[in-house]
C-alpha cells in the first residue's frame, strides 16, 4: 500500500509485517506494479490520479468527505471511499467560529488589533438567533452538536423531511416557508449537481436583511454573483471556507466587500485531521487483511 507523507505513514503506527508500505505523493511512476490500497495527497485528487491508470488497485482511499468530480478522473474498475469521519468535527469548528466571528466583529477587531486601534462596537450574538441548518449529514449533525451550547433556535433542513436522533429535519421543499426567519444560515451540503446553486438570488432576496451565510459545505452551493450583489447592497453578510471560484482570484469582489470574512477552504486542515485519518487508514487496513469489505465506499465496488 501507499501513503503520500512521511507523517502519515509514521501515525499509521506499527503495521502487521506482511503490510508493504511505500511514501508515494505521487508526483511519479507508480513504485510497485500493484496496490491494495492507495492514498492520494490531501486535496490533490484530481491532478494525481491519472497516475493510477493501468496500476491494478483494490482501494483508493481519499483523505476528503467531498468527491464530487473524481468520478470523471478515477481509472475505470477502481474502488473510491472517501473520508467520513475524519472532518466532520474540525469542519464544525469553524462553521460555528465563523459564525462567532462574524457575529462578534472579531474580523474587524483583527484588524484593528493590526492598527493599534481600541474601537468598541455593539455586536450581535449568537446566542437566541434563529439559525438554518442546511445539510444533517456528518458534518452538519456535527455543527447541531456544537450549537446546542450556544443556546440557538435551530431548523435543520436536508434533502428530505424527517426525524433523526430527535432533531425533527424539515425538507429542502419547505425552504421557501423557512428562509424568511433564518438569522444565520449554514451550508455544510455536499457539491454536485443535485446542490449546485442552492442558495440563489431568490434565496438570499428571501432572507432578512441583514441574515448571516456561513459555508463550510463547497463552494459549487452558492451562486457568487448573486452573494455579492446582496452583500454590496448591504442585504446579507457571509462568512464563508468554500467560494466558486476556488481558490478566489485576486481582486475578486468578496475579498474586500464589508460584511465578508474568507478563509481559504481550511474546514478539516486542523490538528484533528493527522490522527483521524490514521485511524481510518488503519482501519481500512485491517478490514482488507480480514477479508472484510472497506468502509466509506462511494464510488466502484
Amino acid at each position: 500500500m501507499s501513503v503520500p507523507t512521511e507523517k502519515l505513514a509514521g501515525d499509521l503506527g506499527a503495521l502487521p509485517a506482511d503490510v508493504d508500505l511505500v511514501v508515494w505523493p505521487m508526483d511519479g511512476p507508480a513504485p510497485r506494479p500493484r496496490f491494495d490500497i492507495v492514498v492520494p495527497p490531501y486535496m490533490e485528487m484530481a491532478t494525481v490520479l491519472a497516475r493510477l491508470e493501468g496500476v491494478p488497485t483494490r482501494l483508493v482511499q481519499s483523505q476528503s468527505i467531498g468527491y464530487e468530480g473524481v468520478e470523471e478522473v478515477l481509472p475505470r474498475g477502481l474502488t473510491f471511499a472517501n473520508a467520513a469521519t475524519v472532518h466532520e468535527t474540525s469542519t464544525a469548528e469553524l462553521a460555528v467560529g465563523l459564525a462567532i466571528a462574524a457575529q462578534r466583529h472579531l474580523d474587524r477587531f483583527a484588524v484593528d488589533t493590526a492598527a493599534g486601534r481600541w474601537q468598541p462596537v455593539f455586536t450581535q450574538s449568537l446566542a437566541d438567533r434563529r439559525v438554518l441548518l442546511l445539510g444533517y449529514g456528518g458534518v452538519g449533525k456535527a455543527v447541531a452538536a456544537r450549537l446546542a451550547p450556544f443556546e440557538v433556535q435551530l431548523t435543520a433542513v436536508a434533502s428530505r423531511a424527517r426525524e433523526e436522533d430527535g432533531m425533527p429535519v424539515h425538507g429542502v421543499d419547505e425552504l421557501p416557508s423557512l428562509l424568511g426567519a433564518a438569522e444565520i444560515v449554514i451550508l455544510t451540503l455536499p457539491g454536485g449537481d443535485a446542490t449546485r446553486g442552492i442558495v440563489d438570488d431568490a434565496f438570499l432576496a428571501a432572507l432578512p436583511d441583514g441574515a448571516l451565510v456561513v459555508n463550510v459545505g463547497r463552494g459549487s452551493l452558492v451562486d457568487t454573483d448573486a452573494l455579492v450583489d446582496h452583500v454590496r447592497r448591504g442585504r446579507v453578510r457571509a462568512a464563508i471556507d468554500v467560494v466558486d471560484p476556488e481558490p478566489l482570484p485576486p481582486g475578486h469582489p468578496l475579498w474586500s466587500l464589508p460584511g465578508v470574512l474568507v478563509t481559504p477552504h481550511v474546514g478539516g486542515a486542523s490538528s484533528a485531521m493527522g490522527p483521524r485519518i490514521a485511524r481510518l487508514v488503519r482501519s481500512q487496513i485491517d478490514r482488507m487483511l480480514a477479508g472484510e469489505e472497506p468502509r466509506n465506499v462511494v464510488l466502484g465496488g
